[in-house]
């Protein structure tokens, strides 16, 4: 078939003719190529790359997708970071504060350092004074007597080893058991009373020593002068109700006197006024109802002719 269309082809033309035969018979004479095996395998690759270039955009299109609301985050994280920053350290700040600002309240209300605060433990600055005071009986007769507190101090006597515990309260608590068949006899809070003898006292200044048996624990002595304002804690046995406490504090002081708005009464004489650690300060020693205050004998006068008192320094801090 091909050579017969070359023979015509040669054959010249005529009338648009090519080799005697139209334009259309010689296109349509032409065989269409077919197709080998190499343009089927390029054909394929196609079809692979054009599918694969499918699935890409799909994939690139679900991560755009996926990314947005973090690329939104991370703009606006961008925007707010300065004032992220400042909430951040303002916060920690406050948390500082909050985690350090109790402990330095502590610190700062510690009585060791302040005589205006309350103490760390009412209940066991009570307790303790409790342990070292006693209730005073002076019986002149069956019927009569006096009664008032003494608590215990440290102090020599000459009738230590029969008995060895030392009380102080007021002159006027024994004055009726002064050279006179009296007796004498003091008691903790809720025991029995156990004798007691008079070693010494003061008339002038209204002190008293005692010695007992029972066994008393002291009480130490404050070395801090009773500034005004300074908490204070009167201990008794007010109008005979023995264990009486009452709270207050200091209104002002004298060389003699201390006076404290603690409410206190008839059998509180002899009592301590001790501070927020425990230390007396003075001894209970009068009272009146025209004031709104109350007396107590320093420890000046306490430590004139009946204590022998020093201070930290070894010197003696009344002078």
């Amino acid at each position: 078939m091909a050579m017969e269309v070359i023979q015509k082809l040669h054959a010249g033309s005529v009338n648009g003719k090519v080799g005697g035969m139209s334009e259309d018979e010689v296109a349509n004479a032409v065989p269409a190529p077919e197709p080998s095996g190499e343009g089927l395998a390029v054909e394929a690759d196609a079809v692979q790359k054009l599918r694969r270039s499918n699935w890409r955009s799909r994939l690139q299109i679900v991560f755009s997708l996926i990314r947005r609301p973090f690329s939104f985050l991370n703009r606006v994280l961008k925007r707010f970071a300065g004032g992220l920053a400042l909430v951040a350290v303002l916060l920690g700040g406050t948390g500082v504060y909050l985690g350090i600002g109790p402990y330095l309240n502590y610190q700062n209300s510690d009585p060791v350092h302040d005589g205006y605060v309350q103490p760390r433990s009412v209940e066991d600055l009570v307790n303790k004074t409790q342990a070292s005071t006693v209730t005073v009986w002076c019986e002149t007769g069956p019927k009569s007597g006096i009664q008032g507190t003494a608590f215990a101090i440290e102090l020599e006597t000459n009738v230590q080893f029969v008995y060895p515990t030392t009380l102080i309260t007021n002159h006027h608590v024994i004055k009726k058991c002064i050279n006179v068949d009296g007796k004498i006899s003091v008691a903790l809070l809720y025991e029995k009373p156990r004798k007691a003898v008079l070693v010494k006292w003061d008339k002038k200044n209204d002190l008293a020593v005692l010695a007992t048996k029972l066994k008393v624990p002291t009480l130490p002595l404050s070395d801090n002068y009773p500034f005004p304002g300074y908490w204070v804690m009167a201990y008794g046995s007010a109008d005979g109700y023995e264990g009486s406490v009452a709270f207050g504090n200091v209104v002002n002081t004298t060389y003699r006197d201390i006076f404290f708005t603690n409410n206190v009464s008839h059998g509180s004489s002899g009592g301590p006024l001790v501070d927020n650690e425990g230390r007396v300060l003075g001894m209970i020693t009068w009272g009146d109802i025209r004031e709104q205050y109350n007396g107590a004998i320093t420890l000046d006068v306490m430590c004139k002719n009946i204590l022998t008192c020093h201070y930290r320094n070894g010197k003696n801090w009344w002078k």
